[in-house]
């Protein structure tokens, strides 16, 4: 999109508001279908930077995130900008990826369609 969808950044402006994770979402973006919860990005953030802290690897990585650049963030009364997904699968035919579910950082501009709730396939 190249305008980004106001009831999508209303959506994302209560999440952020409310640092709750209950709201389902499912996504758009590139092609790709994403659908997940959403969180606040503090706490998305906490989250990344926890399991980037464990690896010994991409520790080095986890400060970033916990700390996170000022310039980025928008300020209170600001739009937001991303959705944070948590708890987030990419669907592929009815596979979802990864099966126990990853963290994603979506431009709400880059939203082509989206829609609420959390949609999962069943091979039955």
């Amino acid at each position: 999109m190249s305008k980004p969808d106001e009831l999508l950044v209303a959506i994302s402006a209560a999440v952020e508001s409310e640092r709750s994770n209950q709201m389902s979402l499912t996504v758009v973006v590139g092609g790709a279908v994403i659908t997940g919860r959403l969180a606040p990005e503090a706490v998305w953030r906490e989250r990344v930077a926890e399991v980037l802290e464990d690896s010994d690897r991409l520790g080095p990585f986890s400060d970033v995130f916990a700390r996170g650049p000022r310039e980025n963030r928008p300020g209170r009364g600001e739009a937001p900008t991303h959705l944070h997904f948590h708890l987030a699968r990419i669907l592929q035919g009815s596979l979802g990826i990864p099966e126990t579910g990853g963290m994603y950082r979506v431009a709400i501009k880059d939203v082509s369609a989206w829609t609420v709730g959390d949609l999962s396939y069943f091979d039955r």
